[in-house]
């Protein structure tokens, strides 16, 4: 099946790290981007992170930086966000994303560029 699955959401205190994982039906190198994303609650969803699977990270997030790193691990076709000295404001629920659709002259930060979705984790900071 063609499933982004998704784990590693919980909850968790402010300072504190989060790892998702993200598992893909096949190979990273075969889509044109990926990314994490994530809705707070009333807000809408937002680009967290995004790669290029040829070319590395071409996103991060002003909130992200310093803090979050998107990794990967090809033998196992999974995509990591590593959170660390996570805030009450990164309470959202988080989503993995993947595109082979090409449309090259669209925004990475365009979800029409993605058209597989995991299906969110909850990720809660308390104070």
């Amino acid at each position: 099946q063609e499933q982004l699955m998704e784990s590693g959401g919980g909850s968790v205190q402010a300072g504190g790290s989060l790892t998702l994982s993200c598992e893909v039906f096949k190979s990273i190198d075969r889509f044109d981007l990926m990314g994490w994303f994530r809705q707070a609650p009333g807000e809408e969803r937002a680009g967290v992170l995004i790669m290029q699977p040829h070319r590395g990270v071409i996103y991060t997030s002003t909130s992200a930086k310093g803090r979050f790193t998107l990794s990967r691990d090809a033998a196992t076709n999974t995509v990591y966000l590593q959170m660390k000295n996570l805030g009450p404001d990164d309470t959202a629920t988080y989503y993995c994303a993947a595109g082979d659709r090409g449309y090259y002259g669209v925004d990475p930060l365009n979800e029409e560029r993605y058209n597989y979705w995991g299906q969110g984790t909850q990720v809660t900071v308390s104070p």
